[in-house]
């Protein structure tokens, strides 16, 4: 890329950062927007995404980046991040794939995975990610398989984000990512999730600040959640440095 663009870009995105106000205005419209499923609203590929704009352009860059050989979902969901993630293997080319693990796994989104175009990239592991049985099926998978980029969004309580991390940290290289998806929801108020067993003080982003006082081979990447505005993943794009 031009260097002179890739500066006067840094600079803007340390201004955005930096705003206080436009920081809070966006957070308050993203309070506004998820009392309107507005994650909802948008398809990877054909398969629904559940993930916001900013956020998929994030993981794109991400994984353009990184170029891993596996990439481990936790959370499934209707399939559209798999595709996502699957869709840019394709285009870097090699064998690369994507596991895909949900506790549950319903008839129709499978049916729709398997029978998409990109199925070839997509291994599905129905169980609980911190399950030992689980765990060591995805260590099978990386054995031969570097660099592993890794995506968390399931269960967003602090001890099970804590434990997946503890599981699938150690099979991420230097410059690769393990990402954190709703951290943000430190950012709400209790009432936001009345019916689920997390909330602002047990949550994604309490696991990720736990884990990095026990780690010192993962960092906030300050930089790329410093230009996103509309992310479920402040503080959760973490870059292992060693």
């Amino acid at each position: 890329m031009d260097e002179r663009f890739e500066v006067e870009r840094g600079r803007d995105i340390r201004k955005l950062s930096a705003d206080e106000s436009l920081q809070t205005a966006a957070l308050a419209l993203m309070r506004e927007a998820s009392a309107h499923r507005y994650s909802y609203n948008f398809n990877w590929l054909g398969l629904p995404i559940i993930q916001h704009p900013d956020d998929i352009v994030a993981v794109q860059e991400v994984l353009w980046r990184v170029r891993p050989r596996l990439v481990i979902e936790t959370g499934v969901a209707r399939g559209g991040s798999l595709m996502l993630s699957a869709s840019l293997l394709e285009l870097i080319g090699g064998d690369g794939l994507v596991v895909g693990i949900d506790i549950d796994i319903r008839p129709d989104n499978r049916r729709a995975i398997e029978e998409h175009p990109l199925a070839h990239r997509i291994v599905l592991i129905e169980g609980s990610s911190t399950e030992s049985d689980v765990i060591e099926q995805v260590q099978r998978h990386a054995e031969s398989r570097s660099p592993v980029l890794v995506f968390l969004d399931s269960m967003h309580t602090h001890a099970h984000v804590l434990a997946e991390l503890e599981a699938y940290s150690p099979l991420v290289v230097a410059g690769s990512y393990v990402v954190v998806f709703y951290t943000a929801i430190a950012d709400f108020p209790p009432s936001a999730f009345s019916d689920r067993p997390w909330g602002p003080g047990d949550n994604p982003r309490t696991a990720v600040h736990a884990f990095l006082k026990s780690s010192d081979r993962f960092q906030i990447d300050h930089d790329l959640v410093g230009k996103l505005l509309l992310t479920v993943a402040r503080d959760g794009f973490l870059r292992c440095i060693r």
